[in-house]
This record gives structure tokens, sequence and C-alpha cells, in this order.
């Protein structure tokens, strides 16, 4: 049995509507390749580079009533940004991470368009100076990169430094921005 594309959206917004979905996601393109964006109704809560296995992974951390739809304004913001007008993001965020992560996060997301920071400078703005290690795991493990731009840090000496997506990514995101790279 087909259905037709028309029911399909139906069911889909009559799911949403009724409190049925756990997470939402979508696969877009975007100029750094597939991107996986996920949504529950608290907020953005995944974007990731990897997108093969969407919904078994984000049943695992959000719940098993996953659905493929659309989240337009993750979408439209991304799209400003790549286009270069937008620099900051205006989303609602599901953090689902230890006490020590989301502050790490949270001083990340402080990191303004085009500038850099250190993971030792991170560190120290958490309260944290001897943890540049730790903070440099909490970039390793962001579960909504370009939003939250662990892309803007850098080692200790400005080098470029291990990102999700590649560092050929981590270096189109900051050429992006325009920020200056001492390398």
């Amino acid at each position: 049995m087909t259905v037709s594309p028309d029911l399909d959206t139906r069911f889909r917004e009559a799911a949403l509507a009724a409190g049925l979905v756990d997470v939402r996601y979508d696969i877009v393109d975007s100029p750094v390749g597939e991107l996986l964006l996920a949504a529950t109704p608290r907020g953005l809560c995944r974007i990731s580079y990897t997108v093969d296995d969407a919904d078994e992974s984000l049943a695992r951390t959000f719940g098993v009533r996953v659905l493929r739809a659309p989240l337009d304004e993750v979408r439209r913001e991304l799209d400003e940004y790549f286009a270069g007008r937008r620099r900051d993001f205006d989303l609602e965020l599901d953090l689902r991470v230890a006490p020590f992560n989301e502050a790490v996060l949270h001083e990340l997301a402080r990191v303004p368009y085009g500038q850099l920071d250190t993971y030792g400078g991170l560190a120290a703005k958490v309260g944290r100076p001897r943890a540049a290690r730790a903070v440099g795991s909490v970039m390793n493990r962001n579960p909504i990169p370009i939003v939250l731009p662990c892309h803007r840090i850098v080692g200790a000496n400005g080098s470029l430094t291990g990102y999700a997506g590649g560092l050929h990514i981590k270096r189109a995101l900051l050429e992006l921005e325009g920020a200056t790279l001492t390398l």
C-alpha cells in the first residue's frame, strides 16, 4: 500500500501536534555536507555530521518515538548562517549532559562569531583553569556543533585540533566567519 504525500504530511503533523513524538529529525544538505538535525519538544538536541542510523541513535538518548519531519526553523537559521546573514542562533536547546559539560557548552555559546578561544581559555572561564583536556573532551562530544560553536576553539598555540566533522570543515566554518588563523 502506498500512502500519498499529502496523507503522510498530515499524519506527521498530527503526531507532532498530539505530542506523540519524543524526538524528530531531518537530514539536510549544507555547504559542509549532509547534516542530521534533531529536536525534542524542549528544543534542538542534535546536529551531527553522521547521518547513518539516526533513528536508533536518537531513540537511545531521547525516547523511542522518533519521527522524521522537517525542522524548518533550524534549517532556516543554519541557511542564514551559511549565507553569512546570521551570527547568533535564536534556537531553544535541549542539552542532556553532565553539569560540567553544560557549563562548558554555555560558555562556548558566548564565544563571538569570527573569534577564537582556546581549550585552556574556556576552562578558565568555567572556573577550572587546569581542565583544558576535560574541555577538549566536552568539545569532542558537543551534541550541537555549529550552533554551539566548538569550531571556534583552537589549541593553545592557535593550531586547529580535532573536530567531529573533520578539520577541513572546522577550517571552512572559521573561514566563513572571517576568523584569523595564526598557522
